[in-house]
């Protein structure tokens, strides 16, 4: 199937961009690695009047730390982010680990991560991964720059805080502290799907004793999570000894933050192949089992034993 025609542009600066994307009021689209995009014009599920191609803008082939915070372009290819060496810390740890996880190679050859947040998709790793670290996404419009955090920036599926003109320029993340653990893991019916869910943790251990967590969750709900209340019942948390993820008993603390997280902050709805019971009870073990990974990632970062599956 054909898209339905359209007009196509090359803007060489942001300027012009914004300019295209503003310009007489018609349904414009950002073209940037497409591997969405395209796919829904060819179903005609998107008639934009205008494609807006923004390969051609130097300044957003950029990837930067500027005070403590790494800067992505809107360029930045998914994966730039396999490599461990391309972020520093525990940050480019935690990409790296997530990136693989998205599609196959020659889509995150391809793709970008900001592409990922003009999409808006509940199942986006990068998207929740944003959520939990209190991310913030640079825009460009009409109107001038504008940041909005990425708790305020998700509306529903495909929806977004964008508004009709605006440009995502870039994403900022804070690096994460030296000995700050970190974990990711998905799961999905095959690997050509989306996830059914993806969970990222991040956990700042002081003296064996958790001091703040931050859990994203991918595909919980019709937007990006952060798990909040399963935050909480963390803190304060002895990690203990090296785990095996798979096999936590029912009462270990990360075991019940999963439950938590299923059940208080996850908002899941029923699929083909997964109804509720299942879909909460993934969410509970996946959970579980990504903050045994982080976990183990902060003993190994001070110095002890990985152990336990990841």
């Amino acid at each position: 199937m054909k898209p339905a025609a359209f007009d196509y542009v090359v803007p060489r600066a942001v300027s012009e961009a914004v300019d295209a994307l503003g310009n007489g009021g018609r349904k414009a689209q950002v073209l940037a690695g497409g591997q969405s995009l395209l796919l829904e014009m060819h179903l005609e599920r998107i008639r934009p009047d205008l494609v807006v191609d923004i390969n051609r803008i130097p300044e957003l082939d950029d990837m930067q730390i500027i005070d403590n915070t790494l800067q992505v372009g809107a360029l930045i290819r998914h994966h730039v982010f396999e490599s461990t060496q391309a972020v520093p810390g525990p940050l480019g740890s935690l990409l790296s680990l997530a990136v693989v996880n998205i599609a196959h190679p020659p889509i995150r050859a391809r793709g970008t991560m900001v592409g990922s947040f003009g999409w808006g998709h509940p199942a986006s790793e990068w998207c929740a991964i944003a959520m939990a670290l209190d991310a913030d996404i640079q825009l460009q419009g009409p109107q001038g720059a504008r940041t909005v955090e990425a708790r305020d920036y998700f509306h529903g599926p495909l929806k977004t805080a964008r508004r009709p003109g605006e440009l995502i320029t870039s994403v900022r993340y804070p690096l994460l502290a030296e000995h700050t653990g970190v974990g990711f893991i998905e799961h999905r019916r095959t690997h050509f799907c989306f996830a059914q869910v993806a969970v990222a943790a991040v956990l700042t251990v002081h003296d064996g004793v958790i001091s703040e967590a931050r859990i994203g969750l991918v595909n919980c709900a019709d937007r990006p999570l952060r798990a909040h209340a399963a935050e909480r019942a963390l803190t304060g948390v002895e990690i203990g000894p090296p785990m095996d993820g798979y096999r936590l008993p029912e009462d270990h603390p990360f075991t019940r933050a999963g439950r938590i997280a299923a059940e208080q902050d996850a908002v899941p709805v029923a699929e083909p192949y997964a109804d509720l019971e299942y879909r909460r009870h993934a969410i509970a073990v996946v959970a579980a089992r990504t903050l045994c990974q982080a976990a183990n990632d902060h003993r190994s970062r001070i110095g002890g034993t990985k152990g336990g599956s990841q």
